[in-house]
């Protein structure tokens, strides 16, 4: 009797038309990222005169509760079925690391059994995490790694500061600029709004493009504050700054900013400046510094005041050149000639009046050379009672000519 009933449940097991009570899944092991959807899918077999009557999914150890009834699955589970086709998908929404490491089983219910397949399917669940050195000198590989903590098939994307780049593998490799700083992080495609979280890489370089700027720019008049600052491009920053003036063995100052309160000659000459940080140091341009303002002063006064003494000394020649005009002018012939008396008295016979002789010029033709001849006026006075005849008078007449040149 014992026999009869071990070979009735057997054949009930095997299918008593030649078909296995089974469930074939598609895999064995899968892996979810973290926060996507996942399917898990299968295909059943039973005999054929058997009806299903219903399907769920379980976890191995429950096998006669469906996960619908867990309220962790609630909202998150979705059963798809084709009962004509006898296959099965389980899709589990938003994976969490709760979901792993669990077994997830299909069960199904004839008329006449139930049955559930075993093993199942086990979850592994997987966040994206970029791993990378933080700091990588210029000019040197940088290798980033997408990592997952179990394999995902699916291809992968990076991201530079939100921006996709052209690299779909799990490993991005390129020689590094100054430019490639920044914030990078990876993603699955197909799920690109799960991406990694970000890591900041920083490209770090010595300094570049050191230079040295004046203030206040311009002319330096002695006297002037005058302060030197040091520029520089690198990543970190630069920390130590020198100062040295040409041909000077030692430096003449430190820090970004060089002052000098009160300038004058002796400061004069040419300076730079070494800007330093962890990876290296550069030497700045020189820059010529001297003392132009009072040299430029001491000219301007001087050309003023040469323009006064030249103005001044031509102002005098022309006072003299008119004086001398004027006074040529005042000797002129024709104007004395001309504020002389229109009448000359001459001494009635008898009377014994003064005799005036007026001034004579000499008609004879001079040369050219000689200088212009002007006679004075001369009276002869006589006593009353004195008569002469004319001719004694003729001959005691005398003369005196005085001339002016």
């Amino acid at each position: 009797m014992a026999l009869a009933l071990l070979l009735i449940f057997l054949l009930m097991n095997s299918g008593v038309f030649g078909e296995d009570w089974n469930v074939t899944y598609e895999t064995k092991s899968i892996c979810a990222l973290k926060g996507s959807s996942v399917n898990m899918s299968c295909t059943y077999t039973f005999p054929q005169d058997n009806k299903i009557t219903d399907t769920f999914w379980i976890k191995k150890l429950d096998v006669d509760i469906s996960l619908k009834i867990y309220p962790e699955y609630k909202d998150r589970v979705e059963y798809i079925e084709d009962r004509q086709k006898k296959t099965a998908v389980l899709r589990l929404h938003n994976v969490t690391e709760n979901d792993e490491m669990i077994e997830y089983c299909f069960r199904f219910i004839t008329d006449k059994n139930k049955w559930f397949g075993k093993p199942g399917i086990q979850l592994h669940v997987s966040g994206l995490q970029v791993q990378a050195s933080q700091l990588v000198l210029e000019k040197e590989t940088l290798n980033l790694t997408c990592r997952t903590t179990c394999n995902l098939t699916d291809r992968f994307i990076w991201y530079k500061n939100g921006q996709a780049l052209k690299f779909t593998g799990d490993i991005l490799q390129f020689q590094s600029v100054r430019s490639d700083s920044g914030r990078y992080s990876c993603a699955v495609r197909g799920h690109e709004h799960l991406p990694s979280p970000a890591v900041n890489i920083s490209v770090v370089y010595p300094p570049h493009n050191t230079a040295v700027s004046v203030s206040p720019s311009g002319v330096i008049v002695e006297g002037d504050s005058v302060t030197l600052n040091c520029i520089s491009d690198s990543n970190p920053p630069a920390l130590n700054f020198s100062w040295f003036k040409e041909n000077e063995t030692s430096a003449v100052g430190s820090g970004q900013s060089f002052s000098i309160s009160s300038f004058n000659s002796s400061f004069s000459g040419r300076f730079y400046c070494e800007a330093q940080n962890k990876y290296g140091s550069q030497r700045s341009a020189s820059v010529s510094l001297t003392v132009k303002g009072v040299q430029g002063s001491s000219w301007h006064v001087i050309a003023i005041c040469a323009t006064f003494a030249i103005a001044a000394g031509f102002g005098l020649l022309f006072l003299i050149i008119v004086f001398i005009r004027v006074k040529r002018r005042n000797n002129d012939p024709k104007d004395l000639e001309q504020k002389k008396p229109s009448t000359e008295k001459t001494s009635e016979s008898g009377a014994g009046k003064n005799a005036s002789i007026q001034d004579c010029r000499d008609k004879e033709t001079k040369k050219p050379e000689e200088d212009e001849i002007q006679y004075a006026i001369i009276t002869v006075h006589r006593p009353a009672a004195e008569a002469k005849s004319p001719a004694s008078r003729e001959k005691d007449l005398s003369v005196i000519y005085s001339s002016v040149r």
